[in-house]
Formats: C-alpha cells, structure tokens, sequence
C-alpha cells in the first residue's frame, strides 16, 4: 500500500502520489521531498512552463503560516568576565623570557660561591 506523499512549493501543498510514475526524474526525487518545502529543489531543477501548469491538478492548498516555527538566530551564552586575570601578555611573555635566566644565573652564583670557599 503506497502512502501519500505531500510536499510544498512556494507556499503551496501538493499531493503527487498519483503522478509517482510517470515524473520524469523519478519517484526518487518526489519521496525524498516528501514532507517538505520544495521549492528550492523544484526551482533549481527549471521546471519547464508545462510542468508548472501541471501542478494545478496536484494542488491540495496553502499553507498556514502560523503554524510554521519561526526561526531563531542562534546566539552562544555569554561568559562571565575573569577578573581576577588582569596582567597583560607583555608581562607574562617577559617573565618566560627571564625566568630561565634568573634560575641559570643562580645555579652559576650558587656553584662560584660554593667553589670559591672549600
């Protein structure tokens, strides 16, 4: 038993179950848009103006816009400011810098001070 397929096209609804066969591009291409808005699809095909005109026998009725959710533009949660992370990068880039000097130049005060003395 064949379920009805429906899909929309600019707005409108059509039930192309009976044309399944004899579309050109296949029943493929009409149960893939079962369901759905069409429009994009058919309009990127170019449908020639007889397939256009065949429509009419397919058509069902509008769609009732406001049953359609609308879309929200997707927005990321905002993140608490850190305070507490206020040194510049300048300063933590220069303390990488001086850090592995400041250790070697104690390591060699630390080996003359004590070579010095025995």
């Amino acid at each position: 038993m064949l379920k009805t397929v429906g899909l929309s096209i600019e707005g409108k609804v059509y039930n192309v179950t009976k044309f399944l066969e004899d579309h050109p591009g296949g029943d493929e291409v009409l149960l893939s848009a079962n369901g759905k808005d069409a429009s994009d699809d058919f309009e990127d095909v170019g449908h020639s103006s007889s397939a256009r005109a065949m429509m009419d026998e397919f058509y069902v009725g509008d769609i009732d816009t406001s049953t359609i959710p609308t879309k929200t533009k997707y927005s990321p949660p905002k993140q608490p400011h850190d305070e507490q992370d206020k040194t510049p990068d300048f300063v933590i880039k220069l303390l990488q810098f001086l850090d592995p000097l400041l250790i070697l130049g104690l390591a060699f005060g630390v080996h003359f001070y004590t070579k010095s003395s025995a």
